[in-house]
């Protein structure tokens, strides 16, 4: 084992080099190797490279005819917080104002287009058009170009890069990607030892939770509530990507449970009286405010009172920032909403879809796992920066609208469960008389792109937050299609398929 770990830093270090070399020779093939990177899940390893590179493109003139030249750069400066310009694609319209007919040929150019137009924010009606433009032309290209290309083709329109998570998505890139130049196939070799690696890392890790909510005891003592550590688990590991971050992983995956835990209580077995008592608990935060609970929920409170409790002083041992009034706050305003959605469907009401969705993207519980995460990275942990999470900031909110939306579109119950579940599509049919249940589909979907927008805002404006914290929300908003697309039978293929790559399948050397 140690030669192969050698052996994986010799290759490392010989990648960066040549990485260097790539985009020093030739601008282009730096920016498609980095792309390749970032593809195969390895990014982490060149972030210093990539940095340099991509700080020395910007001073690179738009003025090209290539269109996978221009996409692309543009695409790889957006994501890594630059703010380009739109009006870079101009070159590529005609006197009118559109996109020239004659890129229809281009079918590279065009999947890069494509990728690029779901970096868009606010306002950007050129990559509205681009996105519109460069689909239409894509998906009329599948009958005619040969199987491999309609595959490549077919897998950018379903799974863009930028609204997808690199580590589910690296197995398709390792099947369609051709060998066209030197260093593509040792970028291959290295990704598949380091997706070995991690994955029995990965594993290390479920053990350690398995064992923490073990001994917990919370799966006997409240039968009813869901007993899914690997599924909480793999929020974690969506989120948090880099190997070295394993015990914030583990960490996080805690109050990721009582998420799941708490929304049991409220939506599947508390009476509305006891949701009343609960809330009120969670909101003084004090222990001795649970003597007139009943026995399940004083169960609840005093584990999560302890986990938030040690959880803060591990944060402070290490970072010198004592969290418990801000995860005292995120706590206290999940329990909150949840109770406000368990009064709506106590008293047989639905509200109007834009109040549904104020409260859903704070009952998703988004905001506690994103709370946590900041403090257990504790990075740029400042008065400002605390002060700014507390009050929910986009990188929260869209990432939690973007989870409730999703959810809400599922047409299958949550795993079979029996309680009262809201839904946006449902609120809005109430609200919106003659409207059909495509329709509001159809603007449920749109609510999600222009949230993806206000996420992308983020990543190219100022704010306190790291880059780390930032790549893990986006990261997060990446995970929910797979944890809330339902097939028929009530279950999670996209999901059982996650879990399977990550954690269980070795790659083949």
């Amino acid at each position: 084992m140690d030669d192969i770990f050698v052996q994986h830093s010799q290759k490392l270090e010989l990648l960066r080099n040549v990485l260097r070399n790539v985009a020093e020779v030739d601008a282009l093939e730096g920016l498609n190797m980095i792309d390749a990177v970032q593809r195969l899940g390895i990014d982490y390893h060149f972030q210093r490279e990539i940095d340099e590179i991509l700080y020395k493109q910007m001073s690179i003139v738009s003025a090209c005819d290539d269109l996978h030249e221009v996409a692309l750069r543009f695409r790889l400066l957006r994501q890594h917080g630059y703010s380009v310009p739109e009006d870079m694609f101009n070159n590529f319209k005609d006197s009118k104002g559109t996109f020239k007919q004659a890129l229809g040929e281009d079918i590279k150019g065009l999947m890069s287009l494509y990728e690029a137009s779901q970096l868009g924010t606010e306002g950007e009606d050129t990559l509205v058009e681009a996105e519109k433009f460069s689909g239409h032309l894509l998906k009329t290209s599948l009958s005619h170009i040969d199987h491999r290309r309609a595959r490549t083709v077919g897998n950018t329109l379903r799974n863009p890069h930028h609204r997808s998570l690199a580590s589910f998505m690296a197995r398709n890139f390792f099947v369609t990607s051709q060998a066209t130049n030197s260093w593509l196939n040792l970028l291959k070799e290295v990704a598949k030892t380091d997706f070995n690696m991690v994955r029995s890392l990965h594993q290390n890790e479920i053990v350690q939770i398995s064992k923490w909510w073990k001994e917990l005891g919370l799966a006997k003592e409240l039968k009813f509530a869901r007993d899914q550590p690997l599924k909480w688990y793999t929020w974690s590991m969506a989120g948090l990507t880099d190997p070295k971050l394993s015990e914030e992983r583990v960490e996080l995956t805690k109050p990721i449970s009582f998420v799941y835990l708490i929304d049991d209580i409220f939506d599947v077995y508390g009476t509305l009286d006891d949701l009343i008592l609960f809330t009120e608990a969670v909101n003084r935060w004090e222990i001795t405010a649970i003597d007139h609970l009943p026995d399940y929920m004083k169960i609840c409170f005093k584990a999560l009172y302890d986990m938030t409790n040690e959880f803060s002083c591990k944060v402070y041992q290490k970072h010198g920032w004592n969290p418990l009034q801000s995860l005292k706050i995120s706590w206290a305003s999940l329990c909150n909403a949840f109770l406000v959605e368990a009064k709506w469907f106590a008293a047989g009401q639905l509200p109007k879809s834009e109040e549904y969705l104020k409260n859903g993207i704070v009952s998703s519980g988004v905001n506690v796992v994103l709370v946590h995460m900041f403090f257990l990275l504790g990075q740029n942990i400042t008065r400002k920066s605390v002060e700014l999470l507390n009050e929910t900031p986009a990188i929260i909110s869209s990432s939690a609208a973007i989870l409730r939306l999703w959810d809400d579109l599922g047409s299958a119950k949550d795993e079979n469960q029996d309680g009262n579940d809201g839904s946006y599509v449902r609120c809005y049919l109430e609200e919106h008389e003659g409207c059909s249940i495509e329709e509001a589909r159809e603007k449920t979907i749109n609510m999600i792109s222009d949230e993806w927008k206000k996420l992308n805002r983020e990543l190219i404006s100022p704010n306190p937050f790291s880059a780390t914290f930032t790549l893990a929300s986006l990261n997060l908003a990446r995970m929910i299609p797979l944890m809330y697309s339902y097939d028929g039978n009530q279950c999670l293929p996209s999901l059982k398929e996650y879990m399977k790559l990550m954690v269980y399948e070795t790659v083949s050397m």
